[in-house]
């Protein structure tokens, strides 16, 4: 079995990965708040963890992983849209949740086995909450629920931060009702103007991390069907799952805060195993910024006419762990890397993902080291089709299906993502060489006097849809009547290869 290795920002080491229970691989990773389009920032972590969620399945089997993204959709943010806007909370949610679904689903990302919406798990928030309560790790003021940060002794841990160092740097709301200034709201007051739920306080609404909390524990380890599936070595590790990501920006606070309300409410020193952050994007090598000008969500790009498939390629060409910067040098790249590997495999049955592709994986998601070798593949291929002399050894059908299997395992070449018109790009690119070519055969029948191959390549030329028209710097080729891309090989690779 392939042994995946993972950078736990909580030891802040690369890590074995051992699950808990290998029958019962779980994950959750921190989802949107729905108020308005995915900017390109929000795309990141859903891709760099739908490769994860690929891996854990072809590693453990794809009925032995469970893979949880969230929704917030309850949040000021979205009471401001709503009262903007004029429209109802739920009607702009339910817009704004399959908006984000519909731009991920460009972009190759499959959707996980659970997409849980906040709004559906009050009756379980406010249970854990009771439960904190009871408990002495939160207290009642005016309506609000807080934690006390200063019960749980190891809060800090996972950012690495003291709580006096927090509070010298933290801009927090110091109101008169915190026992401590780091106190984080669980339950907070609604007003007939904002959304609202019973409880025991009074009529409220959740705080932001005790969402995730919740969720976690309900759909990782208290869902019935769950239990059955359990291990007893899971169950002697309750209310612990495997693997928790998201972005960086999410470390402090709010990982942070979820660590405390999980391990304070189930009585465990760990809420997961393993944690995951992805760091941050740049637009041109700045931050993302809308006061800069270079902010934009991923309609934007789509409706600008960038394929998805080349914003996940972008995205996939830096290690996650590493500042990814978006330029336009990287996207114009990588859109005609990929319509060349398209044009590589237009034709060819997938077979099995290459083992250095999925080793490149296995090792911190390594999406650059793998898209590395996606670039080998293609360059053996190429050199195959062009007519080079290649050892007898090398099965080039074989590479071709493992080529196409590998771009396949990343989300890339698949047939969802092929709604762009490739083709027609390739066949300009391929004009402009063509011209090229046509150019140096001029110039050396000028040289030579002698016309007879430049004749002879244009009247085939003529025969397979083109038009051929000299001028003084130069040869222009036009498609008139569409192209027999046979014949034109036979005009080319002949001459290119004995030039």
């Amino acid at each position: 079995m392939t042994t995946i290795k993972l950078h736990n920002t909580k030891t802040r080491k690369r890590e074995d990965f051992t699950p808990i229970d290998d029958k019962n691989v779980r994950m959750y990773v921190c989802g949107p708040t729905v108020y308005d389009r995915a900017h390109l920032g929000n795309a990141r972590p859903v891709i760099v963890f739908d490769v994860l969620n690929r891996l854990l399945r072809h590693v453990y089997g794809d009925a032995h992983v469970t893979y949880v993204r969230n929704f917030t959709d309850v949040d000021d943010k979205i009471n401001a849209r709503a009262a903007e806007s004029g429209r109802s909370i739920g009607e702009i949610t339910a817009e704004t949740t399959q908006w984000f679904l519909d731009d991920m689903a460009e972009v190759g990302a499959l959707e996980p086995d659970h997409m849980p919406r906040a709004t559906a798990y009050i009756p379980q928030m406010v249970a854990m909450i009771e439960d904190l309560i009871a408990k002495g790790h939160a207290y009642a003021a005016e309506g609000h629920v807080l934690f006390s940060v200063e019960s749980y002794k190891a809060y800090g841990a996972l950012s690495g931060r003291s709580i006096d160092d927090m509070i010298a740097g933290a801009r927090v709301e110091v109101a008169p009702y915190k026992r401590n200034p780091m106190d984080f709201v669980l339950w907070k007051p609604s007003d007939d103007a904002t959304p609202g739920w019973d409880s025991p306080w009074g009529r409220g609404r959740p705080g932001w991390h005790i969402e995730c909390s919740a969720m976690a524990d309900e759909l990782l380890w208290k869902e019935p069907l769950r239990q059955d599936r359990l291990s007893d070595k899971a169950k002697s590790a309750p209310h612990v799952f495997d693997i928790h990501g998201g972005g960086l920006d999410l470390q402090f606070p709010h990982h942070e805060d979820e660590i405390a309300q999980s391990c304070c409410a189930n009585g465990t020193d760990e809420m997961a195993r393993y944690w995951l952050h992805n760091e941050m994007l740049q637009v041109e090598g700045k931050k993302m910024s809308k006061s800069l000008g270079n902010f934009f969500t991923v309609r934007d790009l789509l409706d600008q006419g960038v394929p998805g498939e080349v914003i996940r390629f972008v995205m996939l060409s830096t290690h996650y762990r590493k500042p990814m910067d978006w330029t336009e040098k990287k996207r114009e790249e990588a859109e005609k890397t990929l319509r060349k590997w398209r044009e590589l495999s237009e034709h060819v049955q997938p077979s099995k993902p290459s083992k250095k592709l999925i080793e490149m994986l296995a090792n911190d998601l390594n999406t650059a080291g793998a898209i590395s070798q996606l670039h080998e593949m293609a360059s053996v291929l190429l050199a195959a089709f062009g007519g080079a002399d290649l050892p007898d050894e090398i099965d080039v059908g074989g590479i071709e299906s493992e080529f196409l299997a590998s771009a396949q395992f990343l989300g890339l070449i698949t047939d969802e993502l092929s709604g762009w018109n490739w083709k027609a790009e390739n066949e300009k690119d391929n004009l402009i060489g063509w011209a090229e070519v046509l150019s140096e055969v001029r110039l050396q029948a000028l040289a030579k006097k002698d016309f007879s191959e430049l004749d002879r390549i244009k009247l085939q030329l003529v025969e397979a849809g083109l038009e051929v028209r000299f001028k003084k710097d130069g040869v222009e080729i036009v498609d008139d009547i569409g192209i027999d891309q046979s014949k034109i090989g036979e005009i080319f690779y002949p001459w290119a290869n004995n030039k």
